[in-house]
């Protein structure tokens, strides 16, 4: 019988054990931060209705959707009603209003799960990817300082993952709704197309929007078009700074004083967060492409390797259910696409592949003496010390060079010299170097020889 050929399709990240723990060690980063600032763990179903994801009709999002549907099901040539989620922020909109009444508001959740898209197959791009989200949902209304709050959670959660430094760059839909209502351009429609084109900026450049705005599409003069381009290119250095060019815009429509003066109170806020001027500024040009963002938006980068682009994003919206209930339920969140994130990352060579989760490797001398080896790996467990005991025995190098490739820094040998002596031989494989301990010493020993390894790194 031909064998099926081993292989994954386009689009899917699958690593080697010490990659993954690489990536899991962002995930744990990321979820206790999370929670350090109050937020509840949610989980959703991977599959929902399709009439509950797709509550527009038509787009690009439509075109991504992966259907799901069972053997019988097709079989009688039945048209799914199941889909794959292709984000977390729909299955939210649908969770808050199915459990509303269940629900304390402000409701503080963060979920980290796999989301699913049908994208077309290239470098840097994935069909099954993580994304990390947190989300405030309140009930009727919602105070702007929780949109102060968000860049304090990004601040610390990028902190710990020290991956270099980094800009939490924020802006307000409605300053830049309102700036452009005081230039003629009024209509609803066409103010949303200008602010996906702004938002290109950094990405495209100048020329290429200004071409844009001046074009056929939008049929705008060079005056207002020079004019938008000035605006969307207000960058901050400093708290102050930030605060000067918002007053330096000059006084403007109802909606530009209201972006205005709800960026002032977050900015000022986030520095009584505790956030640095230094990893926060003003970019007038940041816009996010989504529609429902109706205030502050939000685009994190590194500093020293924009090319890499947004490493997490969000903002805030005021109305996140109102597909599927009455209720109004205004919100600010953020998301980090983990698994293109660490792609990127590993790319650029800014994470390597992690050490081993096991921290010791007991080791067989003589198969009689079995229960022994089991009961120090069993010792060292219960000590909180993660252990893997030799079961098969073989030579020693063997062994040895076993541990070595699986990443375990710390080996312990245990012969019938040691065991007549009451002592036990480490071996420790990243430094080369070997010493005995006193088998009553050797859980104290190995306690602090793995604090030493994890300060150092």
């Amino acid at each position: 019988m031909a064998l099926t050929p081993a292989r994954t399709m386009p689009g899917v990240l699958e690593l080697l054990p010490l990659d993954q723990i690489a990536f899991q060690r962002m995930l744990d980063v990321i979820r206790r931060n999370y929670e350090r600032f109050g937020f509840l763990a949610v989980e959703t179903p991977v599959i929902e209705y399709a009439d509950v994801l797709l509550t527009k009709t038509g787009g690009e999002t439509e075109r991504q959707v992966y259907f799901v549907q069972s053997t019988g099901a097709l079989e009688q040539g039945e048209k799914p009603d199941l889909a794959l989620r292709f984000d977390l922020t729909v299955p939210l909109a649908r969770y808050v209003a199915e459990h509303e009444r269940d629900l304390n508001f402000p409701f503080r959740r963060y979920q980290m799960q796999k989301v699913y898209r049908g994208e077309r197959a290239q470098r840097g791009r994935f069909r099954e990817f993580y994304q990390c989200d947190i989300d405030v949902i309140g009930k009727d209304a919602l105070s702007v300082r929780y949109d102060a709050e968000i860049p304090a959670v990004i601040y610390s959660v990028f902190r710990e993952l020290d991956i270099g430094p980094f800009t939490i760059q924020l802006n307000n839909r409605k300053l830049m709704r309102g700036y452009f209502e005081s230039l003629g351009v009024v209509d609803g429609e066409q103010q949303m197309l200008v602010l996906r084109e702004v938002d290109k900026l950094d990405k495209r450049g100048a020329d290429y929007v200004r071409d844009t705005l001046t074009g056929d599409a939008f049929g705008l003069s060079a005056e207002v078009a020079a004019k938008i381009l000035a605006f969307v290119q207000v960058r901050s250095t400093s708290l102050q700074d930030a605060l000067d060019k918002l007053d330096a815009l000059g006084p403007g429509p109802e909606a530009l004083e209201q972006g205005r003066t709800e960026l002032k109170e977050v900015l000022g806020l986030i520095h009584a967060f505790g956030v640095p001027d230094t990893h926060y500024a003003l970019n007038l040009s940041i816009a996010r492409g989504l529609d429902y963002y109706t205030g502050t938006v939000y685009e994190t980068t590194l500093n020293d390797h924009p090319q890499i682009g947004s490493i997490c994003s969000g903002g805030r919206y005021e109305n996140l259910a109102g597909q599927y209930t009455k209720s109004h339920l205004p919100g600010v969140g953020i998301s980090i696409g983990l698994t293109r994130l660490y792609w990127q990352l590993r790319d650029a060579g800014l994470i390597d592949t992690a050490k081993s989760t096991v921290d010791v490797l007991v080791t067989q001398m003589n198969e009689a003496q079995l229960p022994a080896y089991l009961a120090l790996a069993g010792e060292l467990r219960g000590a909180g010390i993660a252990t893997e005991v030799v079961l098969e025995g073989g030579k020693l190098g063997k062994q040895f060079k076993y541990a070595d490739r699986a990443g375990i820094r710390f080996v312990v040998v245990l012969g019938e010299d040691e065991i007549a002596r009451g002592v036990v031989t480490v071996k420790d494989l990243r430094r080369e170097d070997q010493f005995e301990v006193a088998r009553s010493e050797l859980v104290k020993t190995l306690r602090v020889e793995l604090e030493q390894a994890a300060a150092m790194g």
